[in-house]
């Protein structure tokens, strides 16, 4: 604990001296400005009442918050006192300015955005402060989050590792890590950058570091000897004096409300069965959005109030109901009809009461004219329920299924495995597809209200699927 408080105050004593941040952070105004675009775009329209800036600097994200958003509450925050001077002395009054560390933060209320530029790399324990940073965002709220990572200052690095010696700038986090740093259930992911800087000479750039609070050494860094400081300095010069920068940049979005959405591996797995389970276990509401082939059963919808014997009106109607048993946007045009996108709004009734809401078949399944299911599951923000069979074949279907929510950014709840007990396949599907097996559910002959109920009593709660979220 000593050391970790030891480098914290280390931190802030080189940023809090960086006098000339001003004129020498080109990249941070890059990293800045790309942050806010992905941060606009992930928005899509929507106006933010209150924000919270981490690690604010000398206000240049700030300052592009309070233009965008000039309503907005903004508390923007710093652990060194004379940047949050400067950027006060950019952005002027009607902000809380706050000191606080970005890795234990101390501000109550819900925040529609929490954001910060080029900080992450500081913090001890950054999967940590993302929980603690979004139990702090209102629902569907964005965390949007640049860090430099491993690979940052290479070119320097090689110059002084011919001498034997370490270069002392940090050691930035992998790629590896930084992808496992992910609030629970909240949508989004990483995208990388590479940016190249090229300086006057060697000196410039370690002139550079000073000035910008980032000479910050790795810990037990013991500084170069004298000449082969120099050797260093000529053979970076000789390659250029350029430097590269790598950059991440991770957005993510809270779940709008309680609830998941429940899609299969393949039609015929039992995501009807699981979706009945998940309401009795849960009191949870049920919502089968798109519904088709009633023209050779009654529906989704009916069965969950057979089997689970909750209130007509804990299970909202279908936006859509269809007779041919085909996919929904087939089905629609059959009839001759157009799904409207616009119908599919996720429903927020009871928003903090769990909704199971059931898609129709697997994630490539056409839902409009223009959406797949796993579109909507996107739109709609919920983490997913994944449910496969447990037995032969589940292996390929599930793993693709897992690695295509995860190139969309879609979070996932965990995995239901229906079928007889296969333990090397639950072993592998959690291994490869790095998800949780929420429940292995075998074969029902008796698919019953009795059933449910006995199976239900053997799910997660709620509470325990939602973590800290």
């Amino acid at each position: 604990m000593g050391q970790n408080t030891d480098r914290r105050a280390l931190v802030r004593d080189r940023f809090d001296r960086a006098v000339g941040y001003e004129g020498a952070a080109t990249m941070q105004r890059v990293a800045a400005q790309r942050l806010f675009e992905k941060l606009q775009e992930r928005m899509e329209g929507r106006v933010p009442l209150r924000i919270l800036e981490l690690g604010c600097g000398t206000g240049f994200l700030t300052e592009k918050l309070r233009n965008a958003w000039p309503q907005a509450d903004i508390v923007a925050t710093d652990i060194a006192p004379h940047m949050l001077e400067r950027a006060q002395q950019r952005v002027g009054e009607g902000l809380c300015y706050r000191i606080m560390d970005a890795g234990e933060p101390d501000v109550s209320g819900s925040f529609d955005i929490v954001c910060g530029n080029l900080v992450f790399q500081w913090l001890e324990h950054p999967q940590q402060a993302l929980a603690r940073l979004g139990r702090l965002l209102s629902p569907g709220g964005i965390l949007a989050l640049s860090t430099l990572m491993d690979g940052t200052f290479q070119e320097w690095r090689t110059a002084c590792a011919v001498e034997h010696e370490e270069s002392g700038t940090p050691d930035y986090p992998s790629a590896a890590s930084i992808g496992e740093w992910h609030p629970s259930l909240f949508n989004g992911g990483w995208e990388t950058e590479a940016s190249v800087q090229t300086f006057s000479n060697g000196r410039a750039f370690l002139r550079h570091l000073k000035e910008t609070g980032a000479s910050v050494p790795r810990a037990g860094y013991r500084p170069m000897q004298l000449l082969a400081l120099r050797r260093s300095l000529a053979r970076f010069d000789a390659q250029g004096s350029v430097v590269t920068w790598r950059l991440a940049y991770g957005c993510f979005q809270k779940p709008p409300r309680a609830g998941v959405f429940i899609t299969g591996t393949d039609t015929g797995v039992g995501k009807t069965f699981v979706s009945a389970c998940l309401v009795k276990a849960w009191e949870a509401l049920y919502w089968k959005p798109l519904q088709s082939g009633l023209a050779e059963e009654a529906g989704d919808t009916p069965t969950i109030l057979s089997l689970t014997h909750c209130a007509p009106e804990d299970c909202l109607p279908p936006a859509g109901a269809f007779q041919a048993p085909l996919s929904p946007e087939a089905a629609a045009r059959a009839e001759g009809v157009t799904i409207d996108p616009a119908s599919l709004a996720l429903r927020m009734q009871e928003p903090e009461r769990p909704m199971v809401v059931e898609g129709a078949g697997g994630l490539m399944v056409p839902a409009t004219e223009t959406l797949m299911m796993c579109d909507l599951a996107a739109q709609w923000g919920l983490p997913v329920v994944l449910v496969a069979r447990s037995g032969l074949g589940t292996l390929n279907h599930t793993l693709l299924s897992l690695e295509a929510l995860r190139q969309r950014g879609i979070a996932v709840a965990g995995v239901v495995l229906n079928g007889p007990l296969n333990p090397a396949n639950r072993e592998t599907i959690t291994e490869k597809g790095k998800v949780r097996i929420l429940a292995e559910i075998s074969f029902q002959a008796d698919v019953s209200a009795q059933s449910v109920e006995g199976i239900a009593q053997t799910l997660p709660s709620w509470a325990d699927v939602r973590g800290g979220a």
